[in-house]
């Protein structure tokens, strides 16, 4: 696994509990930042796969 995918991997995490600290606390704009920033990780990790393919 390349730098990029575990990178990816690690926003898609922190994504993922920042959305949800978004709708325990009723902030949208928290969720979507938390939407936003798993998609980025998302991005990242596909990136890395394509290197480490190529």
């Amino acid at each position: 696994m390349s730098e990029d995918e575990t990178n990816g991997k690690i926003k898609q995490g922190e994504g993922k509990v920042r959305e949800g600290l978004g709708k325990i606390t009723g902030d949208k704009s928290e969720q979507v930042k938390g939407k936003v920033e798993q998609v980025k990780g998302k991005v990242q990790e596909e990136v890395g796969k394509a290197k480490r393919k190529a």
